[in-house]
């Protein structure tokens, strides 16, 4: 009896032994593929790394996953097609994926969003009524891809309620999703449902754009030399003061934008002109210390500069003007914070060429507003 007890321990230790020794490989291979670098760092190693990991047992996804969380893209790829293969290989083999705990790793959103979506689409394809399940409770997600699957549904779900009885149910429904909604494609396509329903909709306000300024120019920006020139405003904020511009002295004017996505228009405010410069500045009171983006569209070369220091250049001229082209991320102190935008036009006449104009959002990583304290 006592010889059998000892062996059934001897078992025990060893069976643990060797997952823990198969956890320690797991983990050394994905070092190999997190150290993947931009001029093909790592490559070889990665590969070797790869094809071992691919061969791993299904329990080991979710330790895979997890090495996505703070992973680069170059490596997030490989990772990402190593679970694939794992996965693939175990249901092609009627093997079975470790759902419970993938679940786990899909509910803690502290992971790589990377991660969560692959793994959503795995729980997907084992059940069809995963969507119906989960969806409902992503509407907050910090995933953007999830986040729009759950607002997709909102959306399906009010224009079945239009083709009802009662179609005035669906504006209730319409207003959840527009909450939810990130994406500039369904925020637009909720506001205009709304509008068409009575619903009254700020989208500057959605999206966090900052519609109040002081704006100050014209500046001298003549074979675009202005760009690295720091005229006065550069130096210092005062809001009471005059300086020489392109044409004479310049003073600070109120800008409020009364355009949909918080545009501030210095043609408008500043008079058109081409090869000139111009400033903007806000404050921005924090009700605590934070990061947040700041996400900017302009045709122009811009500088964005934080409590003093610049966070922010593009040094590039009617480059298009794409939804959240720039994008920066930085620090906001407790209390004011003050933004200072330079904006420049330089020589070109074309009728594309004619915006002097800017739009700033703040927002969190998701592309949630984040408004100033006393704009709530």
């Amino acid at each position: 009896m006592q010889q059998k007890l000892l062996i059934f321990l001897w078992l025990i230790v060893g069976t643990t032994a060797s997952l823990a020794c198969a956890a320690d490989d797991v983990a050394s291979l994905l070092n190999d593929l997190r150290s993947v670098g931009p001029k093909s760092e790592g490559q070889a190693k990665a590969a070797q790394a790869w094809e071992e990991l691919a061969k791993s047992d299904a329990t080991a996804l979710p330790q895979i996953f997890s090495a996505l969380d703070g992973a680069n893209s170059l490596a997030a790829n490989w990772i990402l097609t190593a679970t694939d293969a794992v996965a693939e290989r175990t249901l092609n083999t009627s093997g079975e994926l470790p759902v419970e705990r993938l679940q786990q790793y899909l509910a803690d959103v502290q992971h790589d969003s990377r991660g969560r979506r692959r793994v959503y689409e795995w729980l997907c394809r084992l059940d069809p009524k995963t969507p119906g399940r989960l969806l409902p409770q992503m509407l907050d997600d910090p995933s953007v891809e999830l986040r729009r699957d759950a607002v997709t549904r909102l959306i399906d779900e009010a224009e079945q309620a239009e083709k009802g009885s009662e179609p005035a149910n669906a504006v209730p429904v319409y207003r959840r999703a527009l909450l939810a909604a990130r994406d500039l494609d369904q925020v637009r396509l909720l506001a205009d449902r709304l509008k068409k329903a009575g619903e009254e909709v700020d989208l500057a306000r959605h999206f966090g754009f900052i519609r109040r300024w002081h704006v100050i120019g014209p500046f001298d920006n003549t074979d675009e030399k202005g760009y690295d020139v720091a005229y006065p405003p550069e130096e210092k904020i005062d809001l009471k003061a005059s300086c020489e511009g392109k044409h004479g002295d310049v003073s600070w004017k109120d800008y409020v934008s009364d355009e949909a996505y918080g545009l501030v228009d210095l043609n408008k405010a500043l008079g058109e002109e081409k090869e000139v410069a111009g400033y903007a500045t806000t404050i921005f009171l924090a009700e605590k210390p934070m990061t947040v983006q700041f996400r900017t569209t302009t045709f122009d070369a811009v500088k964005l500069w934080l409590n003093g220091r610049l966070i922010d250049e593009h040094n590039v001229y009617h480059g298009g003007s794409e939804f959240d082209q720039y994008v920066a991320e930085a620090e906001l102190r407790a209390g004011p914070n003050v933004l200072l935008m330079k904006v420049c036009q330089n020589a070109q006449t074309q009728s594309w060429a004619k915006h002097w104009s800017f739009k700033l959002r703040v927002c969190d990583r998701s592309g949630t507003a984040i408004l100033s304290a006393d704009r709530r």
